[in-house]
């Protein structure tokens, strides 16, 4: 243990610092107080605890005695220093997140305590990484602060006292940090990451109950603080003011005659936003209707897909409103990759939020987590890890539903890349039995009528047929040109695999496949994979019309046929249109639509079905689908 004098500091970064960084302030340690000069190593967490030897190895870290400790919870963190105050007769706790930072920063006001510079004799595989690497995490092995404290600076983050929340402007007095949260405050940052997140004022956080791969801890020596938690005052635009009047959607049914309303812009961020949304990137939307009438989209917002800063915004479009609200974030593990989202509604009053949250940074290393509300989603419930091994099978594909004997299924992508397959899991509603029908994976090729273990292609759309049985169409894997198809007789523990009659999709492509409550399956895709490229399409008068861009397929013999396919488009004037994230600038007419996008559709109880791509909102109703397509045949070039 080493001893810290009282004192004050200068709390963060001011410059090429992160969002949550600031406002700088001064912090004044009013007390010394006794700090572990490493982290707790396997050995000391052990005689708490023996049975956490059988984390040891897990992913290949954290093997040896004087290794840091890891995988636990922090609850357990907490555990470990109650017992050790009584077995010493003296107060332990974890580190307040001042406290930690007054204690790595010794003094200094600079990005590490070594300078501006991390020397590379501090450096463990410091690089963003797709999968865990063995590397040891023995403590001491590098050079102390001037305070004599080791591996301030990387070798495993350290769970903190506090609960995760802005910081608040002026002088603060040993600061606490927030009442309540969702994610506890981690410090030091930790081996085979960006350096950057190493720094003296870097925040990260985690899940109370992660048992995580990168987190370990080392204890404080002293009285806790006295001060009083701040309370949480901010709410989010999507939170404020909701009706929670229950909309009666008879009144309002839209079935009648054919409707087309749009495309209008549902991501909306302020140009100079860098954080927590970003105008750099915002893609992969997931959408819901709610009881009151609402809609609520939520997407990631990010500067790179695979970066420690993608968080998931969300906007609300009201009902009887024209424009939705703008952005406001919606979710975020602190440094974390979100990765990806969806939203479903029971139909009663519950809507439920699926995440994958990584250990860091990317998508290879996943776990998935549940959350609900039960009043319109204006309050979420504390995040329940459904799957706790952090890895592949976890990003989530928008398009979850219901199936008839009452479980939820969420399609998630097995792989990293652009093909190798999707699988699914289910979730009884009560969210008391969770499971993956087939965890392993898979063998087969996608070939022709091979049978396998997942879906065929990433980014899968599942539907339940009459029969019981499921289908899914998906991008990548193509089978002799066609986008890929996959039927399973036994709820996703197999699955057979055949040629579609749908071009195949790629890069900056997402289908949607759902069921209308009036029988027919809705399919919506792309033409093709490329910009320019065109479908023939066989219009309702028997007339091949060639279109180009973003279509819907109705099928009304369970997937059997697939007779009607319409171009998503008001069929009007030339315009230009930006679909945002991957599509950009395009042009919408008779003959021409969105190119590219992520896709969700959802249909509310009057009818109407609402879909969303990247950036854009189409809301068009069963008659107009149905309804003939003008007759345009030009071939655009």
């Amino acid at each position: 243990m080493i001893k810290i004098p009282a004192g004050a500091f200068l709390m963060s970064q001011e410059n090429e610092g992160d969002f949550d960084e600031r406002p700088v302030h001064s912090v004044i340690i009013p007390d010394s107080f006794f700090i572990s000069a490493t982290e707790i190593t396997n050995i000391q967490y052990e005689a708490f605890d023996s049975d956490h030897s059988q984390y040891r190895s897990k992913y290949g870290l954290s093997q040896e005695d004087d290794e840091a400790v890891i995988f636990l919870t922090w609850d357990e963190a907490v555990a470990f220093c109650e017992w050790l105050s009584q077995k010493e007769g003296k107060p332990y706790h974890l580190p307040t997140e001042a406290e930690w930072e007054y204690a790595c920063r010794a003094g200094t006001n600079t990005k590490y305590y070594t300078g501006n510079q991390l020397p590379q004799i501090y450096h463990k595989n410091q690089r963003e990484i797709w999968n865990f690497e063995q590397v040891s995490i023995k403590v001491a092995t590098t050079p102390p602060n001037a305070w004599g404290l080791y591996d301030m600076h990387g070798n495993v983050e350290e769970w903190c006292l506090d609960w995760y929340g802005p910081y608040q402007e002026g002088e603060q007095t040993a600061p606490i940090g927030y009442a309540t949260g969702d994610f506890k405050i981690t410090r030091s940052g930790s081996h085979s990451t960006e350096v950057y997140y190493l720094r003296s004022a870097n925040r990260s956080g985690a899940l109370p109950h992660e048992r995580h791969p990168l987190i370990g801890f080392r204890v404080v020596c002293a009285e806790m603080p006295a001060t009083e938690p701040l309370t949480r005052s901010e709410t989010s635009l999507w939170a404020r003011d909701v009706s929670q009047e229950r909309y009666d959607w008879q009144i309002g049914s839209k079935t009648d005659s054919a409707l087309f309303i749009g495309p209008k812009t549902f991501v909306k961020i302020s140009p100079a936003s860098n954080g927590h949304l970003f105008i750099d990137h915002n893609h992969c939307p997931a959408l819901t209707v709610c009881p009151n009438g609402d809609l609520l989209a939520i997407w990631y917002t990010t500067k790179a897909e695979s970066g420690r800063e993608l968080a998931i915004a969300a906007s609300r479009l009201r009902k009887g409103a024209d424009d939705w609200d703008e952005a406001s974030l919606f979710w975020d593990g602190p440094d974390r990759n979100d990765h990806a989202s969806d939203l479903l509604w029971d139909g009663e009053n519950t809507l439920y939020h699926f995440n994958g949250l990584s250990s860091d940074a990317t998508w290879g290393k996943l776990i998935l987590i549940m959350r609900t509300s039960t009043d319109n989603g204006v309050t979420w419930s504390n995040a329940q890890i459904l799957n706790p091994e952090y890895g592949l099978r976890n990003q989530v594909i928008a398009g979850g539903f219901i199936t008839s004997n009452n479980q939820i299924l969420v399609p998630c992508d097995a792989v990293t890349g652009s093909n190798g397959g999707s699988v699914i899991h289910l979730l009884d509603l009560d969210g008391s039995n969770w499971f993956i029908p087939c965890p392993t994976r898979p063998k087969p090729t996608f070939q022709e009528g091979e049978s396998g273990a997942w879906i065929a292609g990433i980014h899968a759309g599942v539907v339940e047929l009459n029969n019981g049985n499921l289908m899914a169409l998906a991008r990548g894997n193509d089978i002799n040109g066609k986008m890929p198809q996959s039927i399973s007789t036994d709820m996703g523990q197999s699955w057979t695999y055949s040629a579609s009659e749908f071009p195949p999709i790629s890069g900056g492509q997402r289908l949607a496949l759902l069921r209308l409550q009036e029988g027919p399956l809705l399919m919506v895709s792309f033409t093709g994979s490329v910009d320019y490229e065109d479908l023939a399409i066989t219009n309702q008068v028997g007339r091949n019309v060639y279109r180009h861009g973003l279509f819907a397929a109705l099928s009304y013999d369970d997937g059997q046929t697939w007779p009607i396919k319409k171009l998503i488009s008001n069929f009007g004037e030339s315009n230009m249109l930006n679909g945002g994230a991957w599509t950009d600038e395009f042009i919408m007419n008779a003959t021409n639509a969105e190119p590219k996008g992520y896709l969700v559709a959802k249909q509310a109880p009057d009818g109407m079905i609402h879909l969303i791509s990247s950036a854009l909102h189409y809301q068009f109703n069963l008659k107009w689908l149905e309804e003939q397509m003008p007759e345009m045949d030009v071939k655009k070039h």
